[in-house]
């Protein structure tokens, strides 16, 4: 196979004119494909990243409030759809006025119970356990022109007997939440801090914090709604269909999910449909090609199998050349996706986000679309080869 594979080589570099032409409509053919391809992961590619990468995606809300025990959602904490699950008191009751010394303005904010985990603080290693302690959004912080460490006084305020009585409590500033966690002003703190606000403002009392008020009945202690993420995207409207049947009215993002699947199974669709003809359209003009050059050296193909060469030695001749214009026609549609890749990334530089490529291949991509062009080029070859083999050796002696 050395001898064979070594004369192919040589014949086919010789005739470099005429394997140059095979090389270039190999890169014609090839590098659109790639192009179309890396188009279609790169622009669908970025839009599963960022579904996957914004946790609001996996969110579920509830629509409407309930009474949900502790032991709802230990039970709900088992299940391998859910990510994270957290209790949630009363909206009208999570609200909390902020005031810090650098600031004139006295915020009101919503207050967000959060725990470790939670996907809306992947920068906060260990969010708010403490009373005491929030991690701010960005809006807020602004606004209250505060930095992490620093100290603000948080007030609620009740109307009991026709009198209003205000709370004041000391709040340390833990983290500033990312812009892209919270994008209005709020606050996040730990469920005690949250309990707290809502006892108080049902005239109860909160002994940890020395806010008046009677005596909180244990058997009172149940949660109206909860903060819920799945999983995955693919675990969100199964959950949801999940908790509708528990009689759970819920809001989630799966129609926006749904969107983006379907363009991706529909871009899939027409990337395979334009790849499957191209591929099948060179296959064919390439066993043409091939088929016409072992006609052209047919009569030296029969000398070498006078000269001692065998049958599947003569069929390795065009395998080995039609190898040798897989490898270089793929080299050549690589560099055209670059160039083309570089180009458009450069056009669209401005409505990218840093890291994004608007057309991009991994690189098991190319080794497929290597694969697939050895195979395919192999075929075509092989086919020629059985046509080399087909008449008698001393037929190449007669046409001397």
């Amino acid at each position: 196979m050395f001898k064979i594979s070594k004369l192919a080589a040589r014949d086919y570099f010789h005739e470099w004119q005429i394997s140059g032409c095979y090389v270039l409509a190999l890169g014609a053919v090839l590098g659109p494909l790639l192009i179309l391809f890396g188009l279609k992961f790169g622009i669908v590619g970025n839009l599963v990243g960022q579904l996957v990468e914004e946790p609001r995606n996996r969110e579920i809300r509830p629509v409407s409030s309930r009474h949900y025990e502790l032991s709802w959602f230990s039970e709900m904490r088992m299940r391998n759809d859910v990510d994270f699950i957290l209790p949630r008191k009363r909206n009208l009751a999570a609200n909390i006025k902020l005031k810090s010394n650098t600031a004139k303005t006295i915020l009101d904010v919503e207050l967000i119970p959060t725990a470790k985990n939670d996907p809306l603080l992947p920068n906060v290693a260990n969010p708010p356990s403490n009373i005491h302690w929030l991690v701010l959004s960005t809006s807020a912080a602004n606004k209250l022109a505060v930095q992490k460490g620093d100290v603000i006084d948080g007030s609620i305020a009740r109307r009991i007997e026709g009198k209003t009585q205000r709370v004041h409590v000391q709040l340390h500033v833990q983290a500033i939440a990312s812009s892209t966690s919270f994008n209005r002003d709020g606050a996040f703190g730990s469920l005690a801090l949250l309990e707290a606000l809502e006892y108080y403002r049902d005239g109860y009392s909160v002994p940890e914090l020395d806010w008046p008020g009677k005596k909180k009945q244990k058997s009172n202690n149940y949660y109206t709604g909860f903060r819920l993420f799945a999983k995955t995207l693919d675990d969100v409207q199964p959950l949801k269909k999940w908790l509708n049947e528990q009689g759970i009215d819920v809001r989630t993002r799966a129609h926006e999910i749904e969107v983006v699947k379907q363009l991706d199974i529909k871009l899939t669709t027409v990337y395979w449909v334009i790849a499957l003809t191209s591929l099948v359209g060179y296959v064919l003009s390439l066993g043409a090609s091939l088929w016409a050059n072992i006609d052209r050296k047919y009569k030296e193909l029969c000398i070498l199998r006078l000269a001692g060469f065998r049958t599947i030695e003569i069929i390795f001749f065009p395998i080995v050349q039609g190898l040798l214009t897989a490898i270089l026609g793929w080299i050549l549609a690589i560099d055209i996706f670059h160039l083309a890749s570089f180009t458009m990334s450069k056009m669209m530089a401005e409505q990218l986000d840093v890291g994004q490529q608007v057309c991009r291949l991994l690189p098991i991509h190319y080794f497929m679309a290597l694969a697939l062009t050895c195979c395919s080029t192999m075929f075509a070859a092989f086919l020629a080869g059985i046509r080399a083999t087909k008449g008698e050796p001393t037929e190449g002696l007669r046409e001397l």
